[in-house]
């Protein structure tokens, strides 16, 4: 998503461009990740502020099921782009150096994709989730529950493993029936 910003560069400062994003584009990655949203570009007195709203999703691995799925995301976007040379002389410019800047290229574009990668990655939840009720993997063989129940008996806590040994001698020796 290459946007051309040559002449909002030209421009005074405080115009302003709207752009808005539909279902999806031919491109195969726009389709697989479809982006909807609008941004409008301002000119500042350095470059440009990208300011918006955008939603796409991204395929995620479930944190509990550890199957893929895709996470929808909304990206609030606000970022100076700042432009790497002089509109009226082509000379370079430098900047302080600011990590993580966005610059508008020498044909006086920016990639908006790299932006958005960014904002989604920043976006992702720490564990996402395919579903709120996912019920998660078996710790003993592994099963999806998810799709059913597994063949797995409950494996028995080893600090009360003495007193299933204890319930099942009163059963046997017939002092489990409650007299005294």
């Amino acid at each position: 998503m290459v946007i051309d910003v040559f002449e909002q560069l030209k421009e005074r400062i405080g115009s302003t461009r709207h752009y808005s994003f539909g279902q999806s584009g031919n491109s195969q990655d726009e389709a697989d990740f479809p982006l909807q949203g609008e941004i409008n570009l301002i000119r500042t007195e350095r470059g440009i502020l990208v300011t918006g709203v955008l939603n796409t999703r991204v395929e995620a691995v479930c944190s509990r099921c550890l199957g893929t799925f895709y996470q929808p995301l909304i990206l609030k976007i606000e970022e100076e782009l700042l432009p790497t040379v002089d509109l009226s002389t082509g000379a370079p410019l430098s900047w302080p150096e600011e990590e993580g800047a966005f610059t508008i290229n020498d044909k006086q574009e920016f990639d908006l994709g790299e932006a958005v990668r960014q904002y989604a990655l920043l976006a992702l939840p720490l564990k996402p989730l395919c579903r709120e009720d996912c019920a998660g993997l078996c710790p003993t063989c592994g099963h999806n529950l998810n799709q059913g129940p597994c063949s797995c008996t409950a494996p028995i806590d080893p600090r009360l493993a003495p007193l299933t040994k204890l319930v099942s001698s009163e059963g046997k020796d017939g002092l489990g029936d409650g007299s005294t």
